[in-house]
């Protein structure tokens, strides 16, 4: 394993840790720490914007370019994770397996179209 993949992978898990647990800090009323789990959020998804350009660097690369083209799959990706993560709330927080496992499967089909959205058929 190179040492820049090693140092992203650290860098990444430390990242979504952080960020998972802030946002279930901010959303379990439970827990009575939304200001707390916000601020982990962020923390978490800065430290994701830092692992990104440190690979790159380190990799010798150039960050992608923010032109319509990757805006859009930005979005499309947003809009794919909300889908899964809908599916998800529905089966785990409401109960409703049957629905909740359809538009989960319909969120994951739409992350593998970003495969060759990105990456192109050949």
């Amino acid at each position: 394993m190179k040492k820049s993949s090693f140092v992203a992978l650290v860098l990444g898990c430390a990242s979504g840790i952080l960020f998972a647990l802030g946002m279930c800090m901010a959303l379990l009323p439970e827990w009575n720490a939304f200001r707390e789990g916000i601020v982990f959020g962020g923390v978490g998804l800065l430290l994701g914007i830092v692992t990104a350009v440190v690979w790159c660097r380190m990799e010798g690369k150039k960050l992608p370019k923010m032109n319509g083209k990757n805006l859009l799959r930005t979005l499309y990706a947003i809009f794919g994770v909300l889908v899964l993560g809908t599916g998800m709330c529905l089966c785990l927080v409401w109960q409703k397996i049957v629905p909740g496992t359809l538009v989960g499967l319909f969120g994951i089909l739409l992350l593998i179209g970003l495969i060759p959205m990105i990456k192109g058929i050949k």
